[in-house]
């Protein structure tokens, strides 16, 4: 099962755009060296620009996780091709090895801020029954259109905003300065993913004609989501740079 567009280009290249803005000076040299000066930015939507290539086609799975809106992560049943939990993880794996190739750390950052991306838009923490909201058809405004891909790109489209003028609006925002950080702990990210699902999955009906009253319900959601998933990768990445020698 694979979810299209994850965010969409849009939102994937907001999350970029921001952790840009609070990366060290070390790291931002250490990732200029493995993307050849492309930003983080541009490089954000790799993932998913590769899925149509066969020989790729074993991450898919990469991109989401399946759980009961009430489930452990560590209690469900695993996919044997790996999950976004697991995809993570491994490429922070990768990038911290001293062994890996240029090309290998290079191909892995490029996934890690994808799939940090995806890990906060909750409908990649959605349900196995319904394909994270794939199959869950909707009216938004005039267009016909599904639960997951209103959430990649819907909500966010409806800002009318460039991906720099959304990340330039959301850093600067005070509504949405984070009041914690936490250590990078990769599974609570996701478990908070899944808390907003579950509201998703409750306050949206199949079938709904949905129009300005959901958009203004969840778009302070989705820009938070947005901003902290751009700091938590820029968290992430002083975290796997700076300690490096």
């Amino acid at each position: 099962m694979s979810y299209a567009n994850d965010w969409g280009k849009t939102g994937h290249r907001v999350i970029g755009q921001i952790a840009e803005q609070y990366i060290s000076e070390k790291t931002k040299q250490k990732i200029n060296y493995l993307l050849d000066g492309l930003s983080l930015a541009y490089v954000s939507t790799y993932a998913d620009e590769i899925k149509s290539d066969k020989n790729f086609r074993h991450l898919d799975s990469w991109h989401y996780v399946n759980l009961n809106l009430d489930e452990s992560y560590f209690d469900s049943k695993k996919n044997p091709n790996g999950d976004i939990f697991y995809a993570i993880n491994k490429c922070i794996e990768v990038l911290r090895d001293n062994n890996s190739l240029k090309s290998e750390k290079s191909f892995y950052l490029k996934l890690l801020v994808h799939f940090i991306g995806d890990l906060h838009q909750p409908l990649h923490v959605g349900k196995k029954e319904d394909r994270g909201g794939n199959d869950i058809k909707l009216h938004w405004f005039d267009e016909l259109t599904n639960l997951h891909a209103l959430w990649d790109t819907g909500l966010i489209e409806f800002f009318k905003m460039s991906y720099s003028e959304l990340a330039e609006n959301l850093i600067i925002n005070h509504n949405y300065q984070e009041t914690f950080f936490d250590d990078g702990d990769i599974y609570s990210w996701m478990s908070e993913s899944q808390k907003i699902a579950k509201d998703i999955y409750a306050n949206t009906k199949p079938n709904s004609k949905l129009g300005y009253e959901y958009h203004y319900k969840y778009f302070h959601k989705v820009s938070y989501q947005l901003k902290i998933a751009g700091k938590r990768l820029a968290m992430v990445l002083n975290n796997i740079f700076d300690s490096e020698g």
